[in-house]
């Protein structure tokens, strides 16, 4: 079935393109946003070939999992037949729909709502993340490959070129959140990243040093100062601007409108977010950082090795609820503060498992002549190998139930290795064998931290292999 063929097969089980509001992707989802719910036909999905997931948890929304890759190209063809992207929509009036089919089909459950909100906010970012980290960690393990590189004409160059590019990101990545936050909340866009870039300037710490709020001998340990609150800070400020903005020009003429609501919107929103936000966002990154630090870097080993363990373990059930983007602002948090991130390696584990445990099954498939399920597990492995794990969960283990769990498991003796050994990363985003380069932060030379990490995907890989093995019966793949 080509790409085109299997769109039109989505849509038709969506209740045609007419119900169909919009239709972007992320790395591996096609998200679709409908008018009646109703219409959507779960199990019918599920069974279009190229299809290898569905989720479908809450009115109005479906992400139908298709692989890396295809979910751009599906994305491109709804675009070629009118279907507007999200950032295309009048946020503006979508946003109260949104906020009604959200309560509607998530009463219980305001966290999960909450992480993936900011999982709506960073997913386009994560390409930039990723460029950023791979240049940051290849830069990284240049300068301790080559010490002298400075004296190199070529490597000085290289060293620069891949220093820039981590810079261009990080530098403003402040900006970048506060521009896709308004884009979520429904406010004028530049506004939110300007917004988001004035919680970087150096004016910050002036008003700090002027009002007795800075610390000349912590800096770091300031109430107020550039930097304060980071990421959280400015999705919190955001959703205020937004309410401010759409409240100022309800009463503004509309002559006067391009002219006075951006200003008197900033002006309202600079001051609270400066004087209130800033600080107590502060306090709170602070107390999270602290928090993941006691855990994954703590002197105990056995308190890593039981950390690592656990949430290698339990991250699978998070992605498939579609909620691990909404570990970014813990992310992007210890990025900010202290230069790298200390849980993401023990959780990139995860995909490590996936594959032992679809191995398993594979050469249980092969032996029972499941054709079928062979042919998927061929075409989701390599992805899964490279770190993209959606595929090999809603193809192959989660529909089977059992080894869902049995490759949990099998990931939790890798992330107990690796945070053992206190591996480190420059970023979030690449997981599998891409994420090599990524794996030379923290207190561990950038060579032992990568080998640290092979060990730990070797460990993942095996022990997803073994209890997959002996969990799940022929009988069982035969027919699943």
């Amino acid at each position: 079935m080509s790409n085109q063929e299997m769109v039109n097969e989505i849509l038709n089980c969506l209740g045609g393109k007419d119900n169909v509001i919009t239709a972007t992707n992320c790395m591996t989802r096609l998200r679709i946003h409908v008018k009646q719910d109703n219409q959507i036909q779960d199990e019918a999905l599920k069974n279009i070939e190229g299809v290898l997931g569905l989720v479908h948890d809450r009115a109005g929304f479906a992400e139908v999992v298709v692989g890396p890759g295809k979910s751009r190209k599906c994305a491109d063809i709804c675009a070629e037949m009118g279907i507007l992207a999200a950032e295309d929509v009048n946020t503006e009036n979508n946003w109260r729909e949104n906020k009604a089919a959200l309560r509607a089909g998530q009463k219980d459950s305001r966290i999960k709502n909450m992480l993936k909100t900011f999982g709506e906010i960073f997913v386009p970012l994560i390409p930039g993340v990723i460029a950023a980290g791979l240049c940051s960690g290849l830069a990284t393990l240049l300068t301790q490959l080559f010490p002298g590189y400075a004296e190199n004409v070529f490597l000085t160059v290289v060293h620069n070129l891949l220093s820039m590019v981590s810079a261009s990101f990080m530098t403003y990545l402040t900006a970048w959140a506060g521009y896709r936050s308004a884009e979520r909340f429904g406010a004028t866009p530049i506004l939110g990243g300007m917004l988001g870039m004035i919680t970087t300037l150096g004016n910050i710490d002036v008003i700090s040093r002027t009002i007795g709020l800075y610390n000349e001998a912590q800096p770091l340990d300031a109430v107020l100062r550039a930097g304060r609150g980071g990421v959280l800070a400015v999705v919190i400020g955001v959703f205020f601007l937004a309410k401010i903005e759409k409240a100022v020009r309800r009463r503004i003429p509309d002559n006067l409108d391009i002219m006075f609501t951006p200003l008197i919107t900033l002006i309202l929103c600079v001051i609270p977010y400066v004087f209130i936000i800033m600080p107590l966002t502060g306090f709170v990154s602070t107390f999270l950082c602290w928090i993941v630090e006691q855990v994954c870097m703590s002197a105990n080993p056995a308190v890593r090795i039981v950390a690592g363990f656990l949430s290698s373990a339990l991250f699978l059930p998070m992605v498939a609820m579609g909620m691990h983007h909404g570990l970014v602002a813990l992310y992007t948090v210890q990025l900010e503060s202290i230069g790298f991130v200390t849980l993401y390696p023990a959780l990139a584990m995860a995909g490590a498992g996936q594959v032992g445990a679809a191995i398993a099954i594979y050469m249980k498939a092969k032996k029972v002549k499941n054709q079928r399920l062979c042919s998927v597990i061929d075409g989701a492995l390599p992805a899964g190998v490279l770190g993209v794990g959606e595929p090999l969960i809603y193809g192959v283990t989660l529909p089977m139930g059992k080894p869902f769990f049995t490759a949990g498991l099998g990931a939790g003796f890798g992330g107990a290795f690796v945070m053992a050994m206190q591996v480190a990363s420059t970023t979030w985003g690449p997981s599998g064998i891409l994420a090599f380069p990524v794996m030379t932060a923290g207190p561990n030379p950038a060579v032992w931290s990568m080998l640290y990490y092979g060990i730990g995907l070797v460990i993942s890989y095996l022990m997803g292999f073994i209890i997959t093995n002996g969990a799940v019966k022929a009988e069982d793949v035969a027919s699943a």
